[in-house]
């Protein structure tokens, strides 16, 4: 890459998955070339575009380590990076995002200063239909309660994160099952774990939104993929008695959710799948609530 590559004691892969999006991702591409701190591998997963993206793409980014696959989707195409990298240390960024050129060196940073530290992500710029927006407050990314909090909804940008190799090793990679929330998944099984993930406190992420060729866009009901994370993750070891009972409430309300929406579209077979969980993720609050007060 450059003399500026790398940092002493980091070695540091970048992993792009990406599905024909040609032009978003020489916008991220770029945007690792102007870090000011330069990675010491770029791998970039072509998950089955319809047209190659090496031949279009190598000229003007000669640098990058190109991986190819049949369209297996985001979770296949990220841990297939994962598993080539030579770094110690894994930037996730997804194709139609950027980084800030300081993104890489506030890592090394912070990971200098803090050294039991294995993982890290930043705040955002947020830009949907090329206007820049404000996040909702939900959103909040602070440490307070996050594992309790993101049990609602994903907080951690993939984009955005900074991890350590061993992590993977730890709790697995990316859930393969998943269509969708992979990255919901992800986060829990990390914080479940007690593994703590600080919070760079800068816009250093660059995330574009608004394209119809995005999984919320174009997937229904992605709390159907958050139960069956949650449904996984109470069989967790290190779980506390207060965060399962925060799963199964988590799980009750979106039950509910899923109800309602299968109402709308007449399924009614989900509308039955659902009630059915409802009802079990209910007895299980029951007994929890038994053996905490005994």
């Amino acid at each position: 890459m450059s003399d500026t590559a790398g940092a002493v004691g980091f070695s540091i892969s970048v992993v792009i998955p990406c599905l024909n999006r040609v032009i978003e991702l020489q916008r991220a591409l770029k945007s690792i070339y102007q870090q000011t701190k330069q990675p010491d591998q770029i791998i970039v997963v072509d998950d089955g575009s319809e047209q190659p993206l090496e031949p279009q793409i190598s000229p003007f980014f000669p640098k990058v380590e190109w991986l190819t696959q049949e369209n297996r989707g985001v979770s296949s195409a990220r841990n297939f990076g994962i598993q080539n990298a030579s770094g110690d240390w894994i930037a996730l960024l997804d194709s139609d995002d950027e980084w800030t050129p300081e993104k890489l060196e506030s890592h090394i940073w912070i990971h200098q200063q803090k050294p039991d530290l294995l993982a890290s992500h930043t705040n955002e710029i947020w830009i949907r239909n090329g206007n820049q927006v404000v996040p909702p407050k939900y959103l909040d990314k602070s440490n307070h309660e996050l594992f309790q909090r993101s049990l609602t909804r994903c907080l951690i940008c993939p984009s955005s994160a900074f991890i350590h190799r061993s992590i993977f090793r730890k709790i697995g990679s990316f859930d393969e099952t998943l269509t969708a929330c992979e990255d919901y998944d992800f986060w829990l099984r990390l914080l479940a774990e007690e593994e703590k993930i600080e919070l760079i406190d800068k816009k250093l992420t660059i995330k574009h939104g608004g394209h119809s060729d995005q999984l919320s866009a174009t997937t229904w009901g992605m709390d159907r993929f958050r139960i069956k994370s949650l449904e996984k993750l109470l069989d967790h070891s290190k779980l506390s008695v207060h965060q399962t009972q925060a799963i199964l409430e988590t799980l009750v309300k979106k039950s509910g959710i899923l109800i309602q929406g299968s109402i709308k579209r007449g399924r009614n077979d989900q509308v039955l799948e659902y009630k059915k969980k409802k009802a079990i993720f209910h007895k299980m609050i029951e007994a929890e609530f038994a053996k905490s007060s005994s």
